[in-house]
């Protein structure tokens, strides 16, 4: 069966659980940071089972990945289909541009939920969002460099904006959000 033609509906009592569980969640992080986030204050503040959290989410990092979701649809959103230079429209290096310069914006703003979720596991942070923007940036280099390996050097500009790395270069090396995007700027002239 096609997911797509026939998506999976929700229970409305399920919907319910899962707004009250995001607004309990989003407002531990704002009033006591990622550190301060536990499942089972969450599950009290939501007023549900500790287990129905579990079930939900399975742990503190799919529940971090709940909460980056809705920002990260506006961002896949803006980028595939919004004005240019974002969206199509626009010089496949100035989309790139735009891109890497929209996407450092992204992850400072929720650094710590994304320090949190891509550390789960080995490969956590290569995901679908992260499928999605190296599929969008290999399109645009091969739109620049026809006989470029777009594929791994999607990968290269990406590599800057790993949750980790960036928390580490902005907290630990006083590195900012600028000379980041400087610096990415600096790989996508040098397809021009």
């Amino acid at each position: 069966m096609n997911a797509v033609a026939n998506p999976r509906r929700e229970r409305v009592d399920a919907a319910r659980n899962r707004v009250k569980i995001l607004a309990a969640a989003a407002s531990i992080v704002a009033a006591h940071g990622v550190e301060g986030l536990s499942m089972a204050d969450v599950a009290a503040a939501a007023g549900v089972g500790v287990g129905t959290l579990y079930r939900r989410f399975g742990d503190r990092s799919g529940l971090a990945y709940a909460l980056i979701d809705e920002r990260e649809r506006e961002f896949q959103e803006a980028f595939i289909e919004g004005p240019p230079p974002l969206g199509p429209g626009a010089g496949a290096l100035e989309r790139m541009r735009a891109f890497l310069h929209a996407l450092t914006d992204r992850t400072v703003e929720q650094l710590d939920l994304l320090l949190m979720a891509e550390t789960a596991s080995p490969f956590a942070r290569f995901g679908g969002a992260y499928a999605a923007y190296h599929a969008h940036l290999s399109m645009l280099i091969g739109q620049v460099e026809p006989e470029a390996d777009g594929y791994v050097l999607a990968d290269a500009l990406l590599a800057p904006l790993a949750a980790p790395l960036l928390a580490h270069r902005m907290r630990e090396c006083g590195v900012t959000p600028e000379r980041v995007k400087s610096g990415l700027d600096d790989l996508v002239a040098g397809f021009a």
